[in-house]
């Protein structure tokens, strides 16, 4: 993948966010998506290799339209300024937890875990930690997960959920809302041959937790 095309075309979209500029710049565009296809094409066959949920799911399904949706937005730009991969049981669209690689000039990040799951998915990873909570602080404790990405982030309520005492010895994780490992990546990192490499070794680090998740989602 050539990050320095992709970051210089993302630059100057973000200064030029009209229709008739990227008209002017659609072969490109279309360039670096091929580009982009064939990165996320080669990222499903390595991250399949020890996540076999990932293994036959097709690029086009994981990547993002550049277009972005304005009708109820005050935002009124009609193309977003990232490029995003997202590797999931179901694709992007799917709600299960997954591998996200996002490509935005000076902010940049890989992620994996849950975001917001649905209430009852929620629901069934709060009672997880709380029956396994062994299992999940050795996940998030271990060392490669903590040179990784060195805590579990996500929004939390501020009071414990339904039928959780606050003197639950894994309150603070139960009363998340949102599971997420998160690495930052600068631009410096992108342009380095071995990006490819360290994408993966965070994916990696990150499997275990996804893994627990999927356990709980899935019953």
């Amino acid at each position: 993948m050539d990050f320095k095309s992709l970051l210089a075309f993302l630059k100057n979209l973000e200064k030029n966010n009209t229709k008739e500029w990227f008209d002017e710049n659609r072969k490109n565009y279309e360039a670096i998506r091929k580009d982009w296809l064939s990165f996320t094409a080669d990222a499903i066959e390595i991250v399949g290799k020890f996540d076999k949920d990932v293994a036959m799911l097709e690029p086009k399904s994981c990547i993002f339209r550049i277009n972005r949706d304005i009708r109820f937005s005050k935002n009124k730009n009609p193309y977003k300024n990232n490029f995003g991969m997202s590797l999931s049981k179901g694709g992007k669209r799917d709600d299960f937890c997954g591998y996200y690689l996002h490509i935005q000039p000076g902010a940049s990040f890989i992620a994996g875990g849950s975001y917001m799951p649905m209430p009852e998915k929620l629901s069934a990873i709060r009672q997880e930690i709380d029956y396994n909570a062994k299992e999940f602080v050795d996940i998030i404790t271990h060392k490669s997960f903590k040179t990784a990405f060195g805590t579990l982030n996500g929004e939390s309520l501020q009071r414990p959920p339904k039928g959780y005492e606050a003197d639950n010895p894994m309150i603070l994780f139960i009363k998340h809302k949102s599971f997420i490992a998160e690495h930052k990546l600068s631009d410096k990192e992108l342009l380095d041959p071995s990006f490819s490499k360290k994408m993966v070794e965070l994916f990696k680090a990150m499997h275990p937790l996804n893994e627990f998740l999927y356990k709980a989602m899935e019953g």
